[in-house]
């Protein structure tokens, strides 16, 4: 089973939330929602500027843990290589 690592956030440089899922589209749907985690409904972190697929959930559940450990510029430069207008990527998900 495969997973994703991603990253939310509630404006473009605002405040970043890192997490790990099995299905992309429904858990950030969850998270647009107010169903995801308490961290997430507090800040209003429900733009999804960043993700990386992985063929095993247990790697994405790595590199989830290693990327929290990260500082903030490394999760910017991330970002800023896949998305540079921060623009919410959920729309595309299929």
């Amino acid at each position: 089973m495969g997973g994703h690592v991603y990253i939310l956030t509630n404006r473009a440089n605002g405040t970043l939330y890192t997490g790990v899922t099995a299905n992309l589209a429904e858990r950030i749907f969850q998270h647009r929602e107010g169903r995801g985690s308490t961290f997430t409904r507090r800040y209003g972190l429900k733009r999804l500027v960043w993700y990386e697929a992985f063929d095993d959930i247990r790697d994405a559940i790595q590199r989830e843990s290693a990327m929290k450990h990260w500082p903030r510029a490394w999760k910017i430069r991330l970002i800023l290589a896949m998305n540079p207008g921060w623009a919410d990527l959920y729309e595309g998900l299929a």
